[in-house]
């Protein structure tokens, strides 16, 4: 279902649409075309893009097209979904050890629908954090484990 959703393939294109997608909130799908939890997004995020259209706009970026992203934001398990709000990336807290992306699929379409009228509202408040609204029981549990050096 990625073939809906328009693509972003190179540092530049993906740094372009941060700099200018202003006053709604920029999602940006990590992930590979082929994978069947990517689709499975997919097919969640281009059945609401219509729904959210004035609050959002989304596109999907391959982790292999854009390395600089996808070491930036530390996207190790796929897919990842990013949010950013007039160029500022946006954080959620899902009950997660990481706020900065959202990792696994939405497992259904209110549940995405809802973070995006979430992060929407507090972007337009001025906030650069929000809890999010998904029952904890829908989001993916991990652990991050760090090294040290």
């Amino acid at each position: 279902m990625s073939f809906l959703l328009p693509k972003l393939t190179t540092k530049k294109d993906v740094d372009h649409v941060i700099k200018t997608t202003e006053d709604v909130v920029l999602v940006l799908r990590f992930g590979r075309d082929a994978d069947l939890v990517c689709m499975q997004l997919d097919d969640i995020l281009s059945k609401t893009a219509h729904d959210v259209s004035k609050m959002a706009t989304i596109y999907c970026v391959d982790t292999e097209c854009v390395p600089v992203y996808t070491q930036y934001f530390d996207i190790t398990l796929i897919p990842a979904t990013v949010f950013f709000f007039n160029g500022q990336h946006m954080k959620v807290d899902y009950g997660t050890p990481d706020h900065t992306k959202f990792i696994g699929s939405f497992k259904t379409k209110q549940d995405f629908i809802d973070l995006v009228e979430v992060i929407y509202r507090g972007a337009m408040k001025g906030k650069l954090m929000v809890t999010s609204p998904i029952d904890s029981r829908n989001i993916t549990q991990y652990e991050l484990l760090y090294q040290d050096i």
